[in-house]
């Protein structure tokens, strides 16, 4: 299966972000709602006013992957809902977020039954999310074909294995060439010999321990102490920066805790301070709010951690790209696409 490849879509990472980025930039800045909805017509849309801009630009994306990658096997996973079971652990998580913009609810589910019909195994669940989809597919098996997660998420790192790569895109081109400059030299990689999608910069588990300071497998662990603000998960506040030095001493969030019980007493505790701040060079301590945000630590690692048991039916062949040109054709025609008309 050495020619095979399957390649895993965070889709709701990328059509939000083919969404902000195709729209106009008198809405784009745009910070009073009722001003935004009278807008909402020059966003790009079809000859039915249905709204296409994150479509267009999505699809654009996935054409140019399936001629650069040639990939076998494919599958886009989208996000169906925020109330999830991580908000019956927390009921705060992702409680920052703000309500999705109408233009671009109505694309989610436009895009999904579009991508289903022209031949691609699209997913969704009403209880997980589409990094749980993602991390179940491609645990199965990652061992049986060479797997690539195209996400901007931070959090699929956690899934990079010697079977699997993120290719974790960046917010700019450059930043992605800053970030093969860097490593190119010690891990051979050239863009001649590694053809990446754009803005993207691939991520293995030595890349990952260079670069993000933890293994692949502790990066539940270092959310759990710094938190995500994007998720709005709280880890444990005013211990940011100690996290990387205490989960290489340590390995797990579990770990620093029983290294906390191992002491007896406030001297003992004191002891290990003084130890973490001369060997691990952790200038503040970081002992009393390990202590007070115990269980905030826990769970913020849970709320971080993938889940890879999500039940689906799909084999792998069933992943396998089943691209129908006729289909494509009708609703591109159907959406106004014109120029990706061209390069079917």
């Amino acid at each position: 299966m050495s020619k095979e490849k399957f390649i895993l879509i965070d889709g709701s990472s990328m059509l939000v972000t083919n969404y902000y980025g195709n729209l106009p930039k008198a809405l784009l800045f745009e910070k009073d709602p009722e001003k935004k909805e009278k807008l909402y017509p020059q966003i790009m849309h079809n000859a039915k006013g249905q709204y296409t801009n994150a479509m267009y630009g999505m699809m654009r994306t996935i054409l140019k992957i399936m001629a650069d990658q040639q990939p076998t096997h494919m599958m886009i996973a989208f996000d169906k809902t925020r109330d999830t079971f991580r908000r019956q652990k927390y009921a705060e998580y992702k409680g920052n977020r703000g309500e999705t913009p109408k233009p671009l609810k109505e694309q989610f589910v436009n895009m999904e039954k579009m991508l289903s019909d022209i031949g691609f195994q699209v997913m969704f669940d009403d209880n997980f999310e589409a990094d749980d989809i993602v991390g179940s597919v491609v645990s199965r098996y990652e061992k049986e074909i060479p797997s690539f997660i195209i996400t901007k998420d931070h959090d699929y790192l956690q899934l990079v294995s010697d079977y699997t790569r993120v290719w974790l895109l960046q917010t700019k081109q450059e930043t992605a060439d800053e970030l093969l400059n860097k490593y190119g030299g010690d891990y051979g990689w050239n863009n001649k010999l590694v053809r990446l999608p754009d803005k993207a910069f691939e991520v293995t588990p030595p890349l990952c321990l260079a670069e993000y300071g933890v293994r692949p497998e502790q990066i539940p662990d270092l959310k759990g102490i710094q938190g995500d603000t994007s998720d709005n998960i709280p880890g444990v506040k005013g211990v940011s920066s100690a996290a990387i030095p205490l989960l290489k001493e340590y390995g797990t969030v579990e770990g620093i805790y029983e290294a906390i019980d191992g002491c007896d007493g406030d001297k003992a505790l004191k002891a290990l301070g003084g130890y973490w701040k001369e060997a691990l060079g952790i200038s503040r301590s970081p002992m009393k709010a390990l202590c007070e945000y115990r269980d905030m630590a826990v769970m913020s690692k849970e709320l971080a951690m993938i889940r890879r048991d999500y039940a689906f039916s799909q084999s792998l062949d069933d992943f396998r790209i089943a691209f129908d040109k006729d289909k494509a054709k009708e609703a591109f025609e159907e959406y106004g696409f014109k120029s990706l008309l061209e390069k079917l």
